[in-house]
């Protein structure tokens, strides 16, 4: 590369400029996928410093090389379209996003880790095509909002709670009835989403919406039902 601009009779200090220059945006594309990435290894969560960085240089390296790409071909007397490459960043960014969500018993985790890899990513499109401004605003924003949408999430969930529980019972129409007057006792909003059967039992899922604590005693009072096998979390 750095041989070919040369041949295109662009100086040597010129050449060096620009790969320092391209040295730069991948060390600001670091510390930017950095940042957020630390943000997630400190709360214990998937995708976390390493993964993060290194999604962000590369989105800067791809977006960086698809401009110099459609450069050379400018100087070379044909066109090429400087999106090109870049634009296969998005999808790819998908499959790895896709692999970080989980679904399972009613239950999809892994979206909160896959939309930080996806604005890990244009952070570094936006870097690698010399939007710093823009990169670094979003940076500052997703980690402002993380951390007070933290502090909120943590206000709700002690006030509004949802949970799933899956409850066994036997098949008889008693034990059934006797599980239904153990959820009416308590200040929870609790509706049976589906009843399945399972050998000689029959599998009820319960989803629950209120106050922990109110969680809590739902799990003691179907603990001591004498009609109910066993409880457990959806």
């Amino acid at each position: 590369m750095t041989e070919f601009l040369i041949g295109l009779g662009i100086p040597a200090s010129v050449v060096a400029a620009l790969r320092l220059a391209t040295l730069g945006r991948l060390l600001l594309a670091s510390i930017l996928g950095g940042m957020i990435g630390m943000e997630r290894e400190l709360s214990g969560k998937p995708a976390g410093l390493r993964t993060t960085m290194l999604i962000c240089v590369g989105a800067t390296l791809l977006t960086e090389l698809s401009i110099q790409i459609a450069g050379l071909g400018t100087e070379g007397g044909f066109r090429s379209d400087p999106a090109r490459l870049a634009a296969q960043i998005i999808p790819g960014i998908g499959f790895i996003g896709a692999g970080a969500i989980l679904h399972g018993r009613g239950r999809v985790t892994g979206l909160t880790t896959a939309a930080t890899l996806w604005v890990a990513t244009a952070i570094g499109i936006a870097v690698g095509a010399g939007a710093y401004v823009e990169a670094i605003g979003t940076t500052l924003l997703v980690l402002g909002t993380r951390l007070l949408l933290a502090k909120f999430e943590r206000w709700l969930s002690r006030h509004r709670l949802h949970r799933r529980y899956v409850a066994a019972v036997g098949r008889e129409g008693a034990e059934f009835e006797q599980l239904e007057e153990a959820i009416r006792g308590g200040k929870l909003d609790i509706r049976i989403e589906s009843v399945e059967r399972e050998g000689d039992a029959l599998e009820v899922t319960l989803r629950a919406a209120g106050p922990r604590h109110e969680h809590e005693d739902l799990l003691r009072r179907l603990a001591k039902e004498p009609g109910v096998r066993r409880v457990r979390r959806g």
